[in-house]
């Protein structure tokens, strides 16, 4: 199942949403409950990925809607947690000119930072250097806690393609990562999350980023230093993972900031995450108003 969440174009009601699937021919099945005509809330959302509840699973599709007649957002609006994962791909570790990992390095995203598909990412005032990083998410479906890498793959609800946006001028003149990696728009996720079920193996997934068109990153999830069962058992040792968490599993080689010359995300740029499987992500680049960005070095 391809589970989005949406608002249905002519629904005044802002502040509301829809969950639903994307059926074969491309329209929207609705899935939300009968009885609730809208879901208020993003934290309301994250019920609707507890496998032990299955709400998705037992609820019959209502209306459906042609695909012109929404407007999707992030498939996990405001998950309680974003955890990502730091140089899990090998070669990205070498072009950042760092060891190899005897561990997974984590680290978090403020929830804030996540936005949907075709939303822009609006380039933070103060940085010139925004980079991109393909990668596979992978959204929780069980309350996880000391969860054995054996028993890990139980707790998955789903994937779905990610952009972990880094402000590198900030990343490395704080020390540490937050600051860059949590700026508003800076965690694009979707379209869709696809249930763990359609894909056959997570680890076997080519993964690519455009820019503009051309693709500046090309590898496959095969190349991670620490699976997803590995990588679940590391946190969920230390922190309970809950239904809707997402956990952003590292970039391949080719991020901006790497290359020379370097290549940061500019205003007009158009930037693609495309994971097999898992349709395109797309967002178009913004600057704050007044800010000249193309010409920033």
């Amino acid at each position: 199942m391809r589970v989005v969440v949406f608002r249905p174009i002519n629904d005044t009601c802002t502040g509301a949403f829809r969950i639903g699937s994307i059926l074969d021919d491309g329209r929207i099945a609705d899935l939300t409950p009968e009885g609730l005509s809208r879901i208020s809330c993003e934290s309301e959302l994250l019920k609707f990925f507890d496998l032990e509840l299955g709400p998705l699973r037992n609820t019959a599709p209502g209306r459906t809607f042609e695909r012109t007649e929404v407007t999707l957002v992030a498939p996990v609006p405001r998950p309680g947690k974003v955890i990502c994962v730091g140089l899990n791909y090998r070669d990205h570790a070498e072009e950042s000119g760092l060891p190899i990992p005897e561990s997974p390095i984590i680290f978090s995203k403020f929830p804030t930072s996540i936005t949907g598909p075709d939303l822009p990412i609006k380039l933070p005032h103060g940085s010139s250097e925004v980079d991109y990083e393909a990668e596979l998410a992978v959204i929780i479906g069980r309350r996880a806690s000391r969860v054995s890498s054996t028993d890990a793959m139980d707790y998955v609800f789903g994937y779905a393609n990610f952009n972990d946006v880094s402000a590198r001028d900030f990343q490395f003149a704080d020390g540490q990562w937050q600051r860059g990696k949590s700026c508003d728009t800076f965690g694009p996720l979707g379209p869709f999350v696809l249930t763990r079920d359609e894909v056959a193996d997570p680890h076997d997934l080519r993964i690519r980023f455009r820019l503009n068109g051309e693709t500046l990153q090309d590898s496959n999830t095969g190349q991670m230093i620490f699976r997803i069962p590995e990588l679940i058992e590391f946190i969920s040792g230390s922190i309970t993972l809950e239904p809707g968490d997402v956990i952003a599993t590292g970039t391949p080689p080719g991020v901006g900031f790497a290359r020379s010359p370097k290549i940061f995300l500019r205003s007009q740029d158009i930037a693609e995450v495309e994971i097999e499987g898992l349709g395109v992500l797309r967002n178009p680049i913004v600057g704050e108003e007044g800010q000249d960005v193309r010409s920033a070095k």
